[in-house]
């Protein structure tokens, strides 16, 4: 990984920050982010198997969604909402997901979302201050332009397009991202919902392809291997009472592999070292796991390419 690069020039060509948001980005329920990884634990995984682009974190997940979402919306509570969106991830993400055997849908911690939101202090202060309510923000899923059921396209989805084909798949550079934000629009949907859409077939197809490079990894051998592996460690060590599921949230991802390399534990050891270690060549699943599906599929100018 080339850990002197950043997503900076990314989130310099969304825009400024709008100053209303800055204050709370140093909520802490949302700077924790910064040391939870956009994918997944993986960096920590064998080099062999992931050669990740950029560094990437859930924070920077959560402040280009916002970015994105002020954008095309000028909206204040939809772009809190997008910036709060992640804040119930712990640490390995989706790892935790295969933990709770939640393969599909991949959301078994949102359930914390309204939880962490009430219980901040700090946050519902600040929304006072904006003459706003925890109530106008708590639910990102009613704002589609947010986060809309698939295939439909939204602010949460191009951006992790976008992140994704950056830092795993390399199939996207940065100097192309600026023509791709000018040919977002927001659009009528036949939902009668607003929507992300594209101005141009070509863009269409183009995201279209780097969604598919994304959904072949995701259903890979390889990548389902190494989730199921960071799963069972993370089960393993929370079984042994190593660490809390509440540590999942309380932690870096850091402290915890520092702990559980720290164990005199040699089944623990064993999987570690095969969790850093492994090969391409000895990786093997008998079944892979009914993973989610990511189908896109654009409007076009309001239409449907397909």
């Amino acid at each position: 990984m080339t850990r002197n690069k950043n997503i900076k020039e990314y989130i310099d060509v969304l825009g400024d920050i709008p100053q209303f948001l800055e204050k709370y980005l140093k909520l802490r329920i949302l700077t924790r982010l910064k040391k939870v990884g956009y994918f997944c634990g993986m960096d920590y995984a064998s080099p062999h198997v992931y050669m990740f682009e950029y560094k990437i974190s859930r924070f920077d997940h959560s402040l280009t969604t916002a970015l994105m979402t002020w954008k095309y919306s000028k909206d204040k509570k939809a772009t809190l909402a997008a910036l709060f969106h992640d804040v119930s991830t712990p640490c390995f993400s989706h790892v935790i997901d295969y933990m709770n055997k939640d393969y599909e849908n991949q959301e078994s911690t949102e359930e914390k979302t309204e939880s962490i939101l009430k219980n901040c202090k700090s946050l519902k202060k600040l929304l006072k201050e904006d003459d706003l309510s925890l109530d106008d923000i708590l639910d990102f899923k009613k704002f589609t332009i947010v986060d809309n059921h698939r295939p439909k396209l939204c602010a949460d989805r191009v951006d992790g397009l976008i992140l994704t084909s950056l830092g795993w798949t390399k199939t996207l550079s940065m100097s192309e991202i600026p023509d791709i934000l000018k040919n977002i629009k927001v659009m009528k949907n036949e939902d009668n919902e607003k929507e992300l859409g594209v101005t141009t077939p070509e863009l269409a197809i183009k995201l279209c392809d780097l969604n598919r490079e994304i959904d072949i990894l995701c259903h890979s051998n390889e990548d389902n291997y190494m989730m199921e592996l960071l799963a069972e460690i993370t089960k393993y060590s929370i079984d042994k009472n190593y660490i809390t599921y509440d540590n999942l949230y309380e932690y870096t991802e850091e402290k915890l592999m520092k702990i559980l390399y720290s164990k005199d534990d040699t089944a623990l050891k064993i999987l570690l070292n095969l969790f850093k270690t492994v090969t391409l060549d000895e990786i093997s699943i008998k079944e892979l796991p009914k993973v989610k599906i990511r189908d896109i599929n654009p409007l076009v100018n309001g239409t449907r390419i397909k």
